[in-house]
């Protein structure tokens, strides 16, 4: 800690993210007003716990090392492998997924956390091997590396969380400098095992078998995303729906805080999470959904910023990692808002409620403060 030189700090960063948690805290308590769901009685008052757990939790990660981390890789990837691997064989299906870890009143979910630790560990793996990244053996290695968290998570059953784990693995691989043509023929042969793979999946599925590998929610989302039914008053195409719906509600400038017909009557389901961004639209307007992405697309120039400025590969690979995983989760959320993906359970950074993404993306940012404030004087 003697070596932090705390006037390099990203206050902008750390605006940015302040900004971005309190109003995320204020929708979701408008999105919620006058639920009389009581399983939503404590939401807005546990992301506050959670939004002031997670500043501090930033602050701590800031003051220590990145380098540490590096050092601690092995035992990172044997912690998260045998948490997943507990979890889905003694853990108890919640919400009908074997997801989370109940402490107390607050369910951990430790798939939220391995994103965190697969940018730790293919970060230090790749800055190790730097010399070597284009060859296959460390590609593959790197990959099963990736495969072998993936794997457990897949078996939860959480398909989501784990293409954010594959689209980090293939983003550091690019950042530490595989080439253009093997990235694209690794994609090719991606493509080709999901074209094959799925069709397999779909044609072998039987709704009445609690252990096939697709479950029946994934297998809804893909035909109502594909084959959308028209005039539909309930499932997932009712809910993007409604929030298409919402986000035309909102016009220019909205309808007010707290005024959005949508939100407030609660035609628009999921509102506080997955479809926040369709609430906050109603309630903010194309300038406000405009703002907010904005600050987001400002959060990931900073970290970029911060790969850029990096005293070292691992460092710059931490910053990229947390940069790829706020693009990736603001573009998918987003997406599936405006019916343009499927729908999913990724949620919109520092805005939708959930503890364990927030604490997540704290912990990111943590870690890229920690490679600003480490960053070489001479430049900036």
């Amino acid at each position: 800690m003697r070596n932090i030189s705390w006037r390099h700090f990203d206050f902008w960063l750390l605006g940015a993210v302040a900004f971005l948690t309190i109003f995320g805290v204020t929708m979701i308590q408008s999105a919620i007003a006058g639920n009389i769901e009581l399983v939503e009685a404590n939401t807005v008052v546990k992301q506050i716990i959670f939004a002031g757990v997670g500043f501090v939790i930033m602050l701590l990660t800031a003051m220590i090392d990145y380098r540490y981390w590096g050092a601690l890789s092995t035992f990172l990837f044997l912690f998260t492998f045998g948490s997943l691997a507990v979890l889905f064989l003694v853990g108890g299906a919640l919400f009908g997924s074997s997801r989370w870890f109940a402490v107390g009143p607050i369910l951990v979910q430790p798939s939220e956390f391995a994103k965190i630790t697969i940018i730790l560990i293919l970060g230090n793996f790749f800055s190790q091997n730097i010399d070597y990244v284009k060859k296959p053996r460390v590609v593959v290695q790197s990959l099963l590396i990736t495969l072998s968290i993936v794997g457990w998570i897949i078996l939860q059953p959480d398909l989501s969380t784990s293409i954010v784990i594959l689209v980090l693995w293939f983003a550091l691989l690019w950042a530490a400098g595989l080439d253009l043509k093997m990235l694209l023929i690794a994609g090719g042969i991606g493509a080709v095992v999901v074209g094959i793979g799925l069709p397999l999946l779909l044609l072998n599925y039987d709704p009445t078998n609690t252990e096939s590998l697709i479950k029946p929610y994934q297998l809804e989302r893909i035909i109502n995303f594909l084959f959308p039914e028209e005039g539909a008053s309930y499932g997932a195409i009712y809910n993007v729906q409604q929030a298409l719906i919402s986000i035309g509600d909102g016009g220019w400038f909205g309808q007010g805080y707290g005024s959005g017909s949508q939100v407030q009557l609660r035609f628009l389901k999921v509102r506080h999470s997955d479809f926040i961004f369709s609430a906050l639209s109603e309630e903010f307007g194309f300038m406000g959904a405009l703002l907010v992405i904005g600050t987001l697309g400002f959060i990931i120039i900073r970290c970029l910023r911060a790969a850029r400025i990096s005293s070292d590969t691992f460092g710059a690979l931490i910053a990229y990692g947390a940069a790829t995983l706020i693009t990736f989760q603001t573009i998918v959320n987003v997406g599936m808002n405006l019916n343009l993906l499927p729908v999913t359970g990724l949620t919109l950074p520092f805005v939708s409620y959930g503890g364990s993404s927030l604490m997540t993306l704290f912990i990111s940012i943590g870690l890229v403060e920690s490679v600003v404030l480490r960053h070489k004087d001479l430049e900036f």
